[in-house]
Order: structure tokens, then C-alpha cells, then sequence
């Protein structure tokens, strides 16, 4: 039989002594397994340590870069939050221009509104130029102001309407009569040539007879909602 072969045990000698002269030295026997354990523990704890300041940076780092986005964020919505802010005031300031135009454009019309309907009322003589004088109206028939005009003078609408009537009249001559659109109407009677036809649209001055030699009288008629009444009670007379 050959020689049985032992498996040989290695170990580790640590030897620990001091710098005194008569120092004794110490021996330490360490098991090899203990010795690689240590190492292995050293290692992970190095590895850990490593691995631990590597993921504190990585944090940091990505922590940096979210607060540096957030912080870009934050200015790009403050820029967005300062020019919405000039818009506004720029429409506000546009709104404000549109509202007075519309105010103004609104009271223009309200005025021209009134203008047009106070032209509308046949508060004007129907006599223009030269002198003229009157006659009231009696209280028989339906009343009529007789104007006698001096040659030159012209018979002109009192308010704006639409002629309604050219007709002969027995007594003047002509008569043209104007609807006014709000109720009233007026009756121009003479003896000239009526310059305006039926249906023509006239402004309060139109021109409705020439007054000469033969035709110096004008009879003036007025309307309201159907009824006569008497002129003098609308016409506004100056002097």
C-alpha cells in the first residue's frame, strides 16, 4: 500500500511586538478562511462605500438638473405670464378705443336720430327770402294761414317728407301736399308752377313754388294724425 497523503494546513503567523528592547514577541495564528473573509468583508465594504458616493452624486447631480429644468420652467411661464399680460393690457386698451367709437359712433346716431325727427316736424315758414305777411286762420273750415309774399321770395318745404299730392286747386291754383313720415302733413297751396312731382322725397328748404307778381299769395294747411289744426300752433316764427 502506498503512503496515505495529508491534506496540508497553511495558516497565517501575525507576529506583534513593540520598540522596547526587551519586548517580547506575540505570535498570532490566523485560519486562512478568516483571513479571506476579512478581505471579502473589506472589499464589499469598499464596494459599498464607492457604490454609496457614486448614487449620492448621481442624486445630486439629478437633482441639479431637475431644479436647473424647473427653474427654466418657471422663467419660460414668468416671460408667457408677463407678455399674456401685455396683450391683455393691449386689449383692454383696444376694447376701451372700440367702446368710446362705439359710444360716439351711438350718440351720433341718437343725435342725427333727433336731428332727422325735429326736421321731420314742420316747425319752419314755408316762405324763404323777401318779406311776407299773414293772415290767421278763421274759425270756419279747416284752418289755413294765408301768407302774402313779395315777388322773389320762395315757397320751400317746413320739414322733410315725401310729396303725397299734386293737384289743381280751384281756389290757388296748385297745391302740393308733403307726408312727414311721424303724423303730420302740409298743404302748400298756390297759384305758380309747382316744381316738385308726386312721390319725390324733399328736405325741409326744398323748393316747392317761385313767388312772382301773380302768385304773391300762399295758402299754408297742416295735419296731425288725420285732423287739421292750426299752423300757428307749430310754426316757430323769428321776428
Amino acid at each position: 500500500m502506498g503512503r496515505r497523503k495529508h491534506k496540508r494546513k497553511n495558516s497565517h503567523v501575525v507576529i506583534v511586538t513593540s520598540d522596547a528592547a526587551d519586548a517580547d514577541l506575540k505570535q498570532f495564528r490566523i485560519r486562512p478562511w478568516i483571513t479571506q473573509t476579512l478581505m471579502l468583508l473589506f472589499c464589499i465594504g469598499i464596494g459599498g462605500l464607492i457604490g454609496y458616493f457614486v448614487f449620492e452624486d448621481g442624486i445630486r447631480r439629478t437633482e441639479e438638473d431637475q431644479s436647473e429644468k424647473q427653474q427654466e420652467i418657471i422663467d419660460t411661464l414668468e416671460a408667457e405670464k408677463a407678455q399674456l399680460e401685455e396683450e391683455i393690457a393691449t386689449l383692454n386698451d383696444t376694447v376701451q378705443i372700440l367702446s368710446d367709437t362705439v359710444n360716439q359712433k351711438t350718440q351720433a346716431e341718437s343725435e342725427l336720430s333727433e336731428q332727422l325727427e325735429m326736421q321731420a316736424i314742420p316747425t319752419k315758414p314755408p316762405l324763404k327770402g323777401g318779406t311776407a305777411g299773414i293772415e290767421e286762420p278763421t274759425g270756419e273750415g279747416d284752418p289755413i294761414c294765408v301768407f302774402t309774399a313779395t315777388p322773389g321770395s320762395i315757397v320751400v318745404a317746413t320739414a322733410n317728407g315725401t310729396v303725397s299730392v299734386v293737384s289743381e286747386d280751384a281756389e290757388y291754383g296748385q297745391s302740393i301736399t308733403i307726408d312727414h313720415g311721424n303724423g303730420y302733413m302740409t298743404v302748400y297751396r298756390s297759384q305758380g308752377e309747382a316744381k316738385v312731382k308726386q312721390g319725390e322725397v324733399v328736405t325741409q328748404g326744398t323748393t316747392l313754388f317761385l313767388v312772382g307778381e301773380n302768385n304773391s299769395k300762399l295758402g299754408y294747411q297742416m295735419i296731425k294724425d288725420g285732423v287739421f289744426i292750426d299752423p300757428l300752433e307749430v310754426l316757430v316764427i323769428n321776428g
